[in-house]
Protein backbone atom coordinates (compact mmCIF):
# COMPACT_ATOMS: atom_id res chain seq x y z
CA UNK A 1 0.00 0.00 0.00
CA UNK A 2 2.58 2.27 0.98
CA UNK A 3 4.82 1.79 -2.51
CA UNK A 4 2.09 2.86 -4.32
CA UNK A 5 1.41 6.26 -1.84
CA UNK A 6 3.76 7.95 -3.68
CA UNK A 7 2.65 7.28 -7.19
CA UNK A 8 -0.68 8.62 -6.49
CA UNK A 9 0.45 11.87 -5.16
CA UNK A 10 2.50 12.53 -8.27
CA UNK A 11 0.19 11.46 -10.62
CA UNK A 12 -2.17 14.22 -9.06
CA UNK A 13 0.50 16.64 -9.63
CA UNK A 14 1.26 15.88 -12.66
CA UNK A 15 -2.68 15.75 -13.61
CA UNK A 16 -2.52 19.49 -12.00
CA UNK A 17 0.18 20.82 -13.55
CA UNK A 18 -1.30 19.87 -17.36
CA UNK A 19 -3.75 21.68 -16.98
CA UNK A 20 -2.24 24.59 -15.96
CA UNK A 21 -2.96 27.17 -13.32
CA UNK A 22 -4.90 30.35 -13.02
CA UNK A 23 -2.83 33.40 -13.14
CA UNK A 24 -4.94 35.13 -10.07
CA UNK A 25 -3.52 31.71 -7.92
CA UNK A 26 0.09 32.22 -8.41
CA UNK A 27 0.73 36.12 -8.40
CA UNK A 28 -0.17 38.78 -5.98
CA UNK A 29 -1.10 41.87 -7.33
CA UNK A 30 1.37 44.70 -5.61
CA UNK A 31 0.13 47.01 -3.39
CA UNK A 32 -3.12 44.91 -2.77
CA UNK A 33 -2.29 43.36 0.99
CA UNK A 34 -3.20 43.64 4.37
CA UNK A 35 -2.01 45.58 7.31
CA UNK A 36 -1.00 43.80 10.37
CA UNK A 37 -3.07 45.73 13.90
CA UNK A 38 -1.95 44.87 17.58
CA UNK A 39 -2.94 46.38 21.00
CA UNK A 40 -3.42 45.62 25.06
CA UNK A 41 -6.92 44.92 26.08
CA UNK A 42 -8.19 43.41 29.04
CA UNK A 43 -10.34 40.26 29.24
CA UNK A 44 -12.77 39.94 32.13
CA UNK A 45 -14.98 37.62 33.36
CA UNK A 46 -12.97 34.55 34.24
CA UNK A 47 -13.81 32.11 37.05
CA UNK A 48 -10.70 32.29 38.93
CA UNK A 49 -8.99 31.01 35.93
CA UNK A 50 -7.06 34.74 35.11
CA UNK A 51 -3.91 35.77 35.83
CA UNK A 52 -2.50 37.54 39.29
CA UNK A 53 0.00 39.78 37.87
CA UNK A 54 0.51 43.14 39.20
CA UNK A 55 -0.03 44.57 35.65
CA UNK A 56 -3.46 43.23 34.76
CA UNK A 57 -4.37 44.39 38.11
CA UNK A 58 -3.05 48.22 37.52
CA UNK A 59 -4.34 48.22 33.80
CA UNK A 60 -8.46 47.38 35.01
CA UNK A 61 -7.46 50.12 37.73
CA UNK A 62 -6.99 52.80 35.22
CA UNK A 63 -10.34 51.46 33.46
CA UNK A 64 -12.08 51.82 36.68
CA UNK A 65 -10.97 55.10 37.10
CA UNK A 66 -12.33 56.15 33.80
CA UNK A 67 -15.72 55.75 34.85
CA UNK A 68 -15.37 57.22 38.50
CA UNK A 69 -14.04 54.96 40.41
CA UNK A 70 -11.12 55.35 43.11
CA UNK A 71 -8.98 52.11 44.05
CA UNK A 72 -5.68 51.20 44.58
CA UNK A 73 -4.14 47.87 42.35
CA UNK A 74 -3.56 46.37 46.16
CA UNK A 75 -7.81 47.36 46.62
CA UNK A 76 -8.42 44.82 43.16
CA UNK A 77 -8.37 40.70 43.73
CA UNK A 78 -6.74 38.82 40.45
CA UNK A 79 -8.39 35.48 38.85
CA UNK A 80 -11.11 37.04 37.15
CA UNK A 81 -9.27 39.21 34.77
CA UNK A 82 -6.54 38.62 32.53
CA UNK A 83 -4.10 41.44 30.48
CA UNK A 84 -3.90 39.94 26.65
CA UNK A 85 -2.27 40.77 23.77
CA UNK A 86 -5.11 41.66 20.85
CA UNK A 87 -4.09 41.02 17.25
CA UNK A 88 -5.86 41.46 13.40
CA UNK A 89 -5.52 42.01 10.45
CA UNK A 90 -6.94 44.91 7.79
CA UNK A 91 -7.44 43.62 4.76
CA UNK A 92 -7.03 46.16 1.61
CA UNK A 93 -10.28 46.38 0.85
CA UNK A 94 -12.16 46.61 4.13
CA UNK A 95 -13.56 49.90 4.80
CA UNK A 96 -15.09 51.95 8.03
CA UNK A 97 -17.80 50.02 9.60
CA UNK A 98 -16.27 46.53 8.40
CA UNK A 99 -16.21 43.77 10.91
CA UNK A 100 -12.79 41.94 11.23
CA UNK A 101 -11.70 39.36 13.43
CA UNK A 102 -9.10 39.26 16.08
CA UNK A 103 -7.14 36.96 18.31
CA UNK A 104 -6.82 36.83 21.64
CA UNK A 105 -3.36 35.62 23.53
CA UNK A 106 -3.28 35.77 27.35
CA UNK A 107 0.22 37.88 28.33
CA UNK A 108 0.55 37.16 32.14
CA UNK A 109 -0.13 34.11 34.12
CA UNK A 110 -3.60 32.78 33.21
CA UNK A 111 -4.73 29.29 33.00
CA UNK A 112 -7.47 30.05 30.74
CA UNK A 113 -9.41 32.45 29.02
CA UNK A 114 -12.91 30.26 28.60
CA UNK A 115 -16.05 32.39 29.33
CA UNK A 116 -13.81 35.78 29.64
CA UNK A 117 -15.11 38.76 27.38
CA UNK A 118 -12.77 41.31 25.75
CA UNK A 119 -13.18 45.12 27.12
CA UNK A 120 -13.17 47.61 24.14
CA UNK A 121 -9.14 47.91 22.71
CA UNK A 122 -8.40 49.95 20.49
CA UNK A 123 -6.25 48.43 17.88
CA UNK A 124 -3.41 49.89 15.93
CA UNK A 125 -1.04 49.67 12.98
CA UNK A 126 2.86 50.09 12.82
CA UNK A 127 2.09 54.15 12.31
CA UNK A 128 0.98 53.89 15.71
CA UNK A 129 -2.40 55.32 14.12
CA UNK A 130 -6.02 53.36 15.70
CA UNK A 131 -7.50 51.45 12.65
CA UNK A 132 -10.22 49.36 14.35
CA UNK A 133 -11.77 48.76 17.88
CA UNK A 134 -11.96 44.99 19.28
CA UNK A 135 -14.48 43.76 22.15
CA UNK A 136 -16.93 40.71 22.52
CA UNK A 137 -16.94 37.01 23.86
CA UNK A 138 -14.01 34.73 23.36
CA UNK A 139 -14.07 31.71 21.64
CA UNK A 140 -11.73 28.88 22.33
CA UNK A 141 -12.85 25.94 20.50
CA UNK A 142 -12.10 23.89 23.76
CA UNK A 143 -13.01 23.56 27.59
CA UNK A 144 -11.42 23.14 30.72
CA UNK A 145 -12.66 21.05 33.61
CA UNK A 146 -10.73 21.05 36.78
CA UNK A 147 -11.23 19.57 40.66
CA UNK A 148 -8.92 19.86 43.37
CA UNK A 149 -6.77 17.20 42.52
CA UNK A 150 -7.41 16.98 38.79
CA UNK A 151 -7.75 18.90 35.47
CA UNK A 152 -8.43 17.91 31.82
CA UNK A 153 -8.11 20.14 29.26
CA UNK A 154 -8.55 20.38 25.56
CA UNK A 155 -7.18 22.37 22.94
CA UNK A 156 -5.06 25.31 24.09
CA UNK A 157 -7.00 27.22 26.62
CA UNK A 158 -4.81 30.99 27.24
CA UNK A 159 -5.36 32.16 23.11
CA UNK A 160 -9.11 32.62 21.58
CA UNK A 161 -11.04 34.35 19.10
CA UNK A 162 -13.59 36.91 18.37
CA UNK A 163 -15.05 36.30 15.39
CA UNK A 164 -16.17 39.77 13.61
CA UNK A 165 -14.87 41.41 17.22
CA UNK A 166 -13.13 44.56 15.51
CA UNK A 167 -14.95 47.60 13.96
CA UNK A 168 -12.65 49.21 11.38
CA UNK A 169 -12.71 53.11 12.46
CA UNK A 170 -10.00 53.81 9.64
CA UNK A 171 -9.17 51.76 6.56
CA UNK A 172 -6.11 51.66 4.86
CA UNK A 173 -6.48 52.30 0.86
CA UNK A 174 -4.70 49.72 -1.35
CA UNK A 175 -3.54 51.30 -4.66
CA UNK A 176 -2.40 48.78 -7.08
CA UNK A 177 -2.81 50.67 -10.30
CA UNK A 178 0.76 52.90 -10.93
CA UNK A 179 1.02 55.76 -13.32
CA UNK A 180 4.15 56.63 -15.33
CA UNK A 181 4.40 58.89 -18.23
CA UNK A 182 0.37 59.11 -18.45
CA UNK A 183 0.14 55.31 -19.28
CA UNK A 184 -1.83 52.95 -15.90
CA UNK A 185 0.63 49.73 -14.92
CA UNK A 186 -0.56 47.06 -12.60
CA UNK A 187 2.20 44.31 -11.79
CA UNK A 188 1.94 41.10 -10.61
CA UNK A 189 4.35 39.57 -8.11
CA UNK A 190 4.64 35.52 -8.65
CA UNK A 191 4.10 33.96 -5.52
CA UNK A 192 6.99 31.36 -6.71
CA UNK A 193 9.72 33.48 -8.80
CA UNK A 194 10.54 31.88 -11.90
CA UNK A 195 11.51 33.02 -15.70
CA UNK A 196 9.72 30.69 -17.64
CA UNK A 197 6.74 30.82 -15.49
CA UNK A 198 6.82 34.85 -15.83
CA UNK A 199 7.54 34.61 -19.70
CA UNK A 200 4.34 32.37 -19.85
CA UNK A 201 2.31 34.91 -18.06
CA UNK A 202 3.13 37.62 -19.99
CA UNK A 203 2.54 35.46 -23.16
CA UNK A 204 -0.94 34.58 -22.59
CA UNK A 205 -1.68 38.29 -21.35
CA UNK A 206 -0.25 39.65 -24.44
CA UNK A 207 -2.01 37.08 -26.77
CA UNK A 208 -5.10 39.34 -26.79
CA UNK A 209 -4.11 42.38 -25.84
CA UNK A 210 -0.68 43.95 -27.70
CA UNK A 211 2.31 43.12 -25.97
CA UNK A 212 1.04 44.82 -22.60
CA UNK A 213 2.38 42.23 -20.25
CA UNK A 214 6.18 42.64 -19.98
CA UNK A 215 8.35 41.09 -17.71
CA UNK A 216 10.30 42.65 -15.25
CA UNK A 217 12.84 39.80 -13.66
CA UNK A 218 11.75 35.83 -12.32
CA UNK A 219 8.85 38.09 -9.79
CA UNK A 220 7.55 40.75 -11.23
CA UNK A 221 5.38 41.06 -14.22
CA UNK A 222 3.92 44.31 -15.05
CA UNK A 223 0.96 45.15 -17.12
CA UNK A 224 -0.09 48.15 -18.93
CA UNK A 225 -3.91 49.05 -18.84
CA UNK A 226 -4.84 49.73 -22.73
CA UNK A 227 -5.88 53.06 -23.19
CA UNK A 228 -9.29 52.41 -24.15
CA UNK A 229 -10.50 51.27 -20.84
CA UNK A 230 -12.30 53.46 -18.90
CA UNK A 231 -11.72 53.56 -15.42
CA UNK A 232 -14.66 51.77 -14.45
CA UNK A 233 -13.51 48.57 -16.50
CA UNK A 234 -10.18 48.17 -14.91
CA UNK A 235 -11.62 45.39 -12.45
CA UNK A 236 -13.06 43.48 -15.39
CA UNK A 237 -9.88 43.89 -17.26
CA UNK A 238 -7.65 42.51 -14.22
CA UNK A 239 -10.23 39.94 -13.85
CA UNK A 240 -10.22 38.24 -17.89
CA UNK A 241 -6.40 38.13 -17.41
CA UNK A 242 -6.32 36.66 -14.22
CA UNK A 243 -8.54 34.10 -15.01
CA UNK A 244 -6.41 33.10 -17.95
CA UNK A 245 -4.24 29.79 -16.86
CA UNK A 246 -0.37 28.87 -17.05
CA UNK A 247 1.44 25.96 -17.36
CA UNK A 248 3.81 26.66 -14.00
CA UNK A 249 7.22 25.51 -14.41
CA UNK A 250 8.48 23.69 -11.17
CA UNK A 251 12.20 23.50 -10.20
CA UNK A 252 13.87 20.48 -10.16
CA UNK A 253 13.53 19.89 -6.40
CA UNK A 254 13.24 17.10 -3.57
CA UNK A 255 12.52 17.85 -0.28
CA UNK A 256 12.81 15.82 2.72
CA UNK A 257 11.28 16.41 6.44
CA UNK A 258 13.52 13.25 8.23
CA UNK A 259 11.33 13.74 11.61
CA UNK A 260 8.47 12.87 10.03
CA UNK A 261 9.40 10.95 7.15
CA UNK A 262 7.49 13.13 4.40
CA UNK A 263 8.95 13.36 0.83
CA UNK A 264 7.91 15.74 -1.93
CA UNK A 265 9.63 15.17 -4.80
CA UNK A 266 9.14 18.23 -8.03
CA UNK A 267 8.23 17.09 -11.42
CA UNK A 268 10.89 17.62 -13.53
CA UNK A 269 13.43 15.64 -11.05
CA UNK A 270 15.72 12.95 -12.82
CA UNK A 271 18.21 10.25 -11.45
CA UNK A 272 20.55 9.88 -14.00
CA UNK A 273 21.67 5.69 -14.90
CA UNK A 274 22.43 3.50 -11.67
CA UNK A 275 22.52 0.72 -9.99
CA UNK A 276 20.38 0.28 -6.55
CA UNK A 277 20.51 -2.09 -3.67
CA UNK A 278 18.12 -1.78 -0.58
CA UNK A 279 19.38 -3.40 2.29
CA UNK A 280 17.94 -3.92 6.31
CA UNK A 281 18.61 -5.65 9.12
CA UNK A 282 15.90 -7.52 11.26
CA UNK A 283 16.56 -7.53 15.16
CA UNK A 284 14.06 -10.22 16.88
CA UNK A 285 14.44 -9.62 20.53
CA UNK A 286 12.37 -12.64 22.71
CA UNK A 287 12.12 -12.40 26.31
CA UNK A 288 11.52 -15.68 28.03
CA UNK A 289 11.41 -17.07 31.63
CA UNK A 290 13.07 -20.76 32.08
CA UNK A 291 11.66 -22.52 35.18
CA UNK A 292 14.83 -24.96 37.04
CA UNK A 293 13.42 -27.66 39.62
CA UNK A 294 16.10 -28.99 42.50
CA UNK A 295 18.09 -32.25 40.92
CA UNK A 296 16.82 -34.45 43.88
CA UNK A 297 12.68 -33.94 43.57
CA UNK A 298 10.72 -33.94 47.29
CA UNK A 299 14.35 -33.11 49.12
CA UNK A 300 15.70 -30.11 50.89
CA UNK A 301 18.74 -30.17 48.66
CA UNK A 302 17.46 -26.69 46.50
CA UNK A 303 14.97 -25.03 45.46
CA UNK A 304 12.88 -23.92 42.03
CA UNK A 305 14.52 -20.61 40.49
CA UNK A 306 12.64 -18.88 37.98
CA UNK A 307 15.49 -17.06 35.63
CA UNK A 308 14.84 -14.72 32.42
CA UNK A 309 16.32 -15.46 29.53
CA UNK A 310 16.91 -13.26 26.56
CA UNK A 311 17.25 -14.18 22.77
CA UNK A 312 18.08 -12.32 20.41
CA UNK A 313 18.34 -12.80 16.36
CA UNK A 314 19.77 -11.04 13.74
CA UNK A 315 18.66 -11.64 10.49
CA UNK A 316 19.44 -9.64 7.22
CA UNK A 317 17.51 -8.81 4.19
CA UNK A 318 19.38 -8.76 1.01
CA UNK A 319 18.08 -7.78 -1.98
CA UNK A 320 20.17 -7.72 -5.53
CA UNK A 321 21.63 -5.03 -7.02
CA UNK A 322 18.94 -3.17 -9.07
CA UNK A 323 20.26 -1.21 -12.06
CA UNK A 324 17.59 1.86 -13.06
CA UNK A 325 18.10 3.52 -16.39
CA UNK A 326 18.41 7.08 -16.71
CA UNK A 327 15.31 8.40 -15.31
CA UNK A 328 13.01 11.70 -16.96
CA UNK A 329 9.70 11.75 -15.52
CA UNK A 330 8.47 11.95 -11.67
CA UNK A 331 6.07 8.81 -12.91
CA UNK A 332 9.43 6.86 -13.94
CA UNK A 333 10.78 7.69 -10.81
CA UNK A 334 7.97 6.97 -8.71
CA UNK A 335 8.09 3.40 -10.61
CA UNK A 336 11.50 2.85 -10.30
CA UNK A 337 11.34 3.46 -6.86
CA UNK A 338 7.99 1.16 -5.88
CA UNK A 339 10.07 -1.34 -7.78
CA UNK A 340 12.50 -1.74 -5.16
CA UNK A 341 9.81 -1.44 -2.70
CA UNK A 342 11.52 1.10 -0.85
CA UNK A 343 9.53 2.51 2.29
CA UNK A 344 9.61 6.42 3.62
CA UNK A 345 12.71 5.69 5.13
CA UNK A 346 14.23 4.30 3.06
CA UNK A 347 13.86 7.00 0.21
CA UNK A 348 15.36 8.90 2.20
CA UNK A 349 18.40 7.50 2.66
CA UNK A 350 18.31 6.83 -1.28
CA UNK A 351 18.01 9.84 -2.06
CA UNK A 352 20.66 11.42 -0.26
CA UNK A 353 23.27 8.37 -1.19
CA UNK A 354 22.00 9.42 -5.08
CA UNK A 355 22.68 12.62 -4.37
CA UNK A 356 26.10 12.26 -3.07
CA UNK A 357 27.03 10.18 -6.04
CA UNK A 358 25.81 12.96 -8.32
CA UNK A 359 23.07 10.92 -9.94
CA UNK A 360 20.31 12.99 -8.62
CA UNK A 361 19.97 15.65 -10.91
CA UNK A 362 17.97 18.36 -8.50
CA UNK A 363 18.15 20.19 -5.53
CA UNK A 364 17.74 18.14 -2.78
CA UNK A 365 16.38 20.23 0.58
CA UNK A 366 16.22 19.00 4.09
CA UNK A 367 14.07 20.15 5.96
Amino acid sequence: MKSHLIAIVLAILLSGAANGERIKDIVEVHGVRGNPLTGIGLVVGLADTGDTSLPSRQMLNNILRRSGQVLTPDQIEGGNIAMVMVTAELGPFDREGSRIDVNVSSIGDADSLQGGVLLPTPLEGLDGRVYAVAQGGLSLGGWRAAGEEAAITKNHQTVGRVPGGATVEQSALANFINYAQGRRYIKLNLINNDFTTAQRISEAINHDNNDAATVLDAGTVRVQIPDNIADRDVIKFMTEIMDRRVVVDMPAVVVINERTGTIVVGQNVGISQVAISQGSLVVTVQETARVYQPTAPFSDAGTTEVVPETLIEVEEQEQTLIPMPEIVTVSELATALNAIGATPRDLIAIFNALKEAGALQAQLKIM
